[in-house]
């Protein structure tokens, strides 16, 4: 099965409008069975990014906005070609006073049978990382799991791969973050003992619309 993960809301001028058709190209591109985005913007605008993103990998998604305003809202998605099997959870991981953050949980109904899946888009601070972490940790199964999103993570010191790797000790290793130059590996994919990582890629045509790179991966359980 093809996973990716994707934060598409580019910064520094890289994609000041939000460019959905490039990142639908991408998507389109590489046809993920799953894939997990951050960072989708509605804010002033008259279309409907999570609508257009949801049309374009099956025909399975669930959102979990951690902006809502009149002008729009800002948050995450996780798309699938495999139905739920399970009611999607959308857990709060937010800390403290800091940004709202959130998870999604939930499981697919897949060839193999039930695999579950969590996305999410870690915080800035050390501190908010770990604990958010440790939330991570409690959804996830023993087996059968996918982690994947945006873990703004790169220091050793209450590392996020150190909480995680006790439970899912296999992830991907590519550099993401900036697109331009990446050197960070802030987008992760996670999975059980079980999930036999085989092709991992990154794509540089994705760096014309985010700072971030994707991650792409094909897994076998």
């Amino acid at each position: 099965m093809r996973f990716m993960t994707w934060n598409v809301h580019g910064t520094f001028n890289l994609n000041p409008k939000f460019d959905l058709e490039g990142v639908c190209s991408i998507l389109s591109k590489w046809a993920p069975d799953v894939v997990a985005l951050q960072e989708v913007d509605s804010r002033s605008r008259t279309d409907d990014p999570f609508a257009k993103l949801a049309s374009v990998v099956g025909d399975h998604r669930v959102h979990a906005k951690s902006i809502v305003t009149a002008d729009g809202d800002y948050g995450q998605m996780l798309l699938s070609r495999f139905p739920f099997s399970a009611v999607p959870e959308i857990v709060d991981v937010s800390y403290r006073e800091r940004e709202p953050r959130r998870a999604i949980a939930t499981s697919l109904l897949t060839p193999i049978g039930d695999l579950r899946v969590v996305s999410t888009h870690l915080g800035l601070s050390v501190h908010e990382r770990y604990a958010q972490a440790q939330a991570l940790v409690r959804l996830v199964k023993p087996t059968r799991t996918i982690v994947l999103g945006d873990f703004n993570d790169w220091l050793w010191v209450k590392s996020v791969r150190r909480v995680l790797a006790q439970i899912c000790p296999n992830r991907t290793r590519v550099r993401t973050f900036p697109a331009r130059l990446p050197v960070l590996r802030l987008d992760r994919i996670y999975a059980t003992p079980d999930g036999r990582f085989g092709k991992v890629w990154t794509d540089d045509e994705a760096r014309a619309f985010s700072d971030h790179l994707p991650v792409i991966a094909d897994i076998e359980f």
